[in-house]
């Protein structure tokens, strides 16, 4: 029997409705309890000093791309991104698909430490190298009844389905590809988390005009409750913020409608854009870091591109280096409230990930998925991939998490450095 004190950290935990300073008894792989002063069980007890620390649920990222090996450049390591990033839970959105979903399943998921779970790819080829080939994201090649079939055959797993609505798509095939998406998503009874923001450049030849601010009503009339609009903040046409620089009419609507919306922060992020969003009234429900092989420094595998089409059109590489947790101090530079912030990948992402009742919140009973962070006071600045320069006064570093009571020390080489203002 193995016990890990947690002592004396500020204890956030949304769904418990919990804020304070609390310890946290950890036994083997469960929390054995959580009062205001624990008294070490045996002399064997290993006590972790948590004092002006933040302690919370496992954090879990909504936006991950860890299908390492098989999406080529876009694929990073899951316990990268994961434990050694203070992570608990990744869900990876769109690296599986039908066809290369067991691998998926047999060497990402089994050999790793960090849990991780699958929005499958609505298109036979996932995700594959970041969506290098447009053309492979053609309406032939979704296929309904295998991907319905590949998501219930393997509901432990798949959480949900990856598709895109963007620019470049539409001016290509329409809506075919988010019609048959949907489809998908509602004959397998799951959510369909949907990229929205430019992401292939129009086709050189033919194509189809397309009016950016058009997308969005198009597709929200699509979907159904539980449904995820992704890239809220996002720099690229086509989302959230029409051309204008305003705010989508249809945005609040969706939100009536029941959709959620998920901050897939990536190299898409923009503070200018978040203030319009914010401004509006309209706050994310969730937030993933979107971090991949292209915006985040990490030596490309042999053989892969060694820059995306992309680049030319938006700077789809990014130049910023930013995590799950780091992406949490943007959204408090931006104003939103702490106690928000952490549900957002705590309560909020255990609802999207479809596993409300076994993560995302601190139990006697319940696995001990734990994060602890650092947070500081100072004199940071941040910036975009526009330029955009936010000072903050509030910054949050991971320390360590524990997974199923297992620590692991946040030390990944990926994990960005302060840039004091």
């Amino acid at each position: 029997m193995n016990h890990i004190l947690l002592k004396g950290g500020r204890v956030i935990d949304p769904k418990a409705n919990r804020d304070g300073v609390f310890d946290i008894l950890i036994k083997d792989d469960v929390i054995a309890a959580i009062d205001r002063d624990i008294t070490p069980p045996d002399s064997k007890t290993t006590v972790v000093d948590c004092r002006d620390k933040l302690v919370t649920p496992g954090l879990i990222d909504t936006h991950g791309h860890v299908y390492q090996g098989v999406t080529g450049r876009f694929g990073l390591n899951a316990d990268m991104c994961g434990v050694y990033s203070g992570v608990t839970t990744i869900v990876d959105q769109g690296g599986a698909s039908c066809i290369t979903l067991p691998g998926f399943r047999q060497y990402v998921i089994e050999p790793s430490k960090t849990r991780v779970l699958s929005y499958m790819s609505a298109y036979l080829v996932g995700g594959l190298e970041g969506h290098f080939y447009p053309e492979l994201y053609r309406p032939d090649c979704l296929d309904v009844e295998a991907t319905v079939t590949a998501a219930k055959k393997n509901s432990d797993i798949v959480r949900g389905l990856k598709a895109h609505a963007e620019v470049g798509g539409f001016a290509r095939w329409g809506v075919d590809v988010m019609r048959i998406a949907s489809q998908i998503g509602r004959e397998a009874a799951l959510p369909v988390y949907i990229h929205f923001g430019q992401l292939w450049p129009k086709p050189e030849d033919g194509g189809s005009p397309v009016n950016p601010d058009s997308i969005f009503n198009q597709v929200v009339d699509m979907l159904k409750p539980g449904d995820i609009l992704a890239h809220p903040f996002s720099r690229h046409p086509g989302g959230f913020v029409e051309v204008n620089g305003s705010i989508h009419p249809m945005v609040k609507e969706a939100i009536a409608r029941g959709l959620k919306i998920d901050v897939g922060h990536g190299s898409h992020f923009s503070f200018k854009t978040a203030r319009i969003v914010l401004d509006a009234g309209v706050i994310p429900d969730t937030l993933g870091a979107d971090m991949h092989g292209y915006n985040t420094i990490v030596p490309p595998p042999a053989g892969t591109p060694n820059w995306h089409p992309d680049e030319s059109v938006h700077i789809f590489k990014g130049n910023e280096r930013f995590s799950l947790v780091s992406a949490m101090s943007s959204m408090l530079a931006v104003g939103l409230p702490l106690n928000h912030v952490v549900a957002m990948v705590t309560s909020n992402a255990a609802k999207l990930a479809g596993l409300e009742d076994e993560i995302g919140t601190l139990k006697v009973g319940g696995v001990a998925d734990v994060s602890v962070m650092e947070d500081q006071r100072g004199r940071w600045a941040l910036h975009d991939n526009e330029g955009t320069q936010v000072i903050t006064d509030r910054m949050l570093f991971p320390v360590c998490c524990y997974r199923a009571g297992e620590r692991f020390d946040s030390n990944a080489t990926i994990l960005p450095v302060a840039k004091a203002a």
